[in-house]
């Protein structure tokens, strides 16, 4: 059973009682920062507490483990955005221990495509036309080089503004502390 039914009633009483109003912000960062991160469950609330971060400091961009892997990829254009047009002034990587990206086996998921309704015809397709399905869909072996990768990926890209400071960071998905990363 769908749960949108339930959310567009929430919604709607939501919006009737004007719950939105302790959220409104503006579009510009009050702190000046972009932040890269996994779209893990766990840190959907506590990684904004962690930071001390409330409603409107920061621009939070999220895919699964906090992964940067083409620098003209969407990840990079957002952070890009951030920059140039909505006031950031920093990125920051943060990735987290115990992060499913670090633990995807790509050949588990394609099963689970097929059994899914993807046809296999499909994936041949994709194969032959040099798509790499188990190497795009393959996460990380480790965490600290994840965000490294991430943060030099963006501190060496050609169009970050000059000075722009990118730190990286783990989080424990359980605490909160945040362990700084050497780059």
């Amino acid at each position: 059973m769908s749960v949108i039914k339930d959310m567009l009633e929430f919604n709607k009483r939501f919006v009737a009682e004007k719950q939105y109003e302790p959220f409104v912000s503006d579009k510009f960062p009050d702190k000046k920062i972009v932040i890269l991160t996994c779209m893990d469950t766990r840190l959907t609330e506590l990684l904004p507490h962690a930071l001390g971060l409330k409603n409107g400091d920061a621009k939070i961009i999220k895919n699964a483990g906090a992964v940067l892997s083409h620098p003209f990829g969407s990840g990079m254009r957002s952070i890009l955005v951030a920059l140039y047009a909505l006031g950031a002034e920093e990125v920051v990587v943060v990735g987290h221990y115990d992060c499913g990206m670090a633990a995807i086996e790509p050949t588990v998921l394609i099963e689970e495509m097929n059994k899914r309704g993807i046809d296999s015809r499909t994936l041949e397709t994709l194969k032959s036309s040099g798509m790499d399905l188990k190497k795009w869909l393959h996460g990380f072996d480790s965490v600290e080089e994840n965000v490294r990768h991430s943060v030099h990926l963006i501190e060496d890209h050609p169009l970050l503004p000059p000075g722009t400071n990118v730190h990286g960071f783990l989080i424990d998905p359980e605490t909160g502390r945040l362990d700084p990363i050497e780059t």
